[in-house]
């Protein structure tokens, strides 16, 4: 196997979607919506207190399966690639997003999460060379106010180890997108391939840290393994196959913007399975993120 990269094809300049691109969109959205259960998951299933083992269960396990599976490993630089991309989307992502979560107001974590798009568009220009547009940049910072307004509440507060944790978190999934993006993957190896390479890596790097910080793993009762298994199979491998396969694709910051989904989805699953309330100000952030999320899918490149 060659470490000859691939770089997907350049849609023509002011083209609309394709419908095989829409669809691949459709799937990719896929992933974000998914993740936007964690919370549900997290509070009503799992045991208190121990994120990054959840976090852990979510990428290891399913690696680990696929690697079996497929029976490739990296070669030449795609082994320190998977450990930077692994560690970027997972392994150092996963432990700052919590870090704010555990220090931030939910609304606040989400809604810092939610400038990802910005940092992705801010990265493009160094590393893809590709410039900022008005309506890219637009789209991102509605996205971020819409999502501000579905899930910032009176009670927000502003804990400074917390915000920096939750940009942080948005900087390194923001790199790991671009990275991805840009190093694309070996000749002759599929998106499934890539993506066992990289939970493998990300899980590693929470495999001692996880038991550093929380400890002996937490007793686990039924419901807790439901969870952790929703976590592993959907969050963790069926997401991910998904999340990479349009990543390697669409258009990166078209992709990035996708992510707003993952709280918009959170606020609904409180609203229906929580009974938590909405505002006419909330309804209003649910249009003004879809819409972000949409805009960002049909702006010409």
């Amino acid at each position: 196997m060659t470490t000859t990269e691939l770089r997907p094809p350049a849609p023509a300049t002011g083209a609309a979607p394709t419908p095989g691109t829409a669809g691949l969109t459709a799937l990719t959205a896929l992933a974000p919506a998914v993740w936007g259960t964690t919370y549900l998951v997290t509070t009503e299933l799992l045991p208190p207190g121990h994120p990054l083992f959840a976090g852990l269960l979510r990428a290891l396990p399913a690696g680990l399966l696929l690697l079996v599976v497929l029976r490739r490993l990296p070669q030449g630089v795609w082994w320190w690639r998977s450990l930077v991309l692994g560690a970027l989307n997972i392994g150092i992502f996963f432990p700052l997003l919590f870090v704010a979560a555990e220090r931030l107001p939910g609304g606040v974590a989400a809604t810092v999460g939610a400038v990802q798009p910005l940092l992705v568009i801010a990265l493009a220009l160094p590393l893809l060379g590709e410039s900022p547009t008005v309506a890219r940049v637009g789209w991102a910072v509605a996205g971020v106010g819409g999502v501000a307004l579905v899930v910032i509440g009176p009670e927000a507060a502003l804990d400074p180890v917390g915000l920096v944790a939750g940009l942080g978190g948005a900087l390194s999934m923001a790199a790991g997108v671009v990275l991805t993006r840009r190093w694309g993957r070996p000749e002759g190896v599929g998106s499934g391939v890539l993506v066992s390479w990289l939970l493998t890596a990300g899980g590693l790097v929470l495999l001692p840290l996880t038991f550093l910080v929380e400890g002996a793993p937490p007793a686990i009762d039924g419901s807790a393994a439901g969870g952790y298994l929703w976590l592993g199979a959907v969050g963790g491998l069926a997401a991910y196959l998904l999340w990479f396969r349009g990543l390697g694709s669409l258009p990166v910051v078209a992709t990035a913007l996708l992510g707003l989904l993952s709280p918009v989805v959170a606020a609904a699953l409180g609203w229906l399975v929580l009974g938590e309330a909405l505002r006419p100000v909330q309804l209003a952030g649910f249009a003004l993120a879809l819409a972000a999320i949409l805009g960002g899918q049909l702006t010409r490149r």
